[in-house]
């Protein structure tokens, strides 16, 4: 909107000079009052737009909030079918599973020191 030089008031209001051998006033008024039905119809059209583009958007930034909820839900939803499905051991069965792979160790490299003597 920042291009229009003219408002509807404007082009109604204009005066011209007239000239002996001018054109004449009349048919200029009556294409003027045509121009200025046109402009306020398209200024109508510029403001129904306008308006109908700041529904959508905010329409848009409801379905996005209603996305991200959605998303949230799922992943939450799945985390907990996974922790129902995948328990993970207690601490005690983590340390009796570290203790045998450290008794393992220890077992394969006595065999491997003693072998090689």
């Amino acid at each position: 909107m920042n291009n229009i030089q003219y408002t509807t008031k404007d082009i109604l209001q204009k005066e011209f000079k007239q000239k002996m051998r001018g054109y004449d006033p009349n048919d200029v008024d009556t294409f003027l009052d045509s121009v200025i039905k046109d402009y306020q119809s398209f200024d109508k059209n510029f403001s129904d737009i306008k308006e109908e583009n700041e529904k959508l958007k905010a329409e848009i930034k409801d379905l996005e909030g209603q996305i991200n909820n959605q998303n949230s839900y799922q992943f939450n939803q799945r985390s907990a079918e996974f922790a129902a499905n995948n328990p993970q051991p207690s601490n005690h069965e983590q340390v009796n599973s570290v203790e045998a792979d450290l008794l393992k160790r220890v077992s394969n490299l006595e065999m491997r020191v003693f072998e090689s003597n």
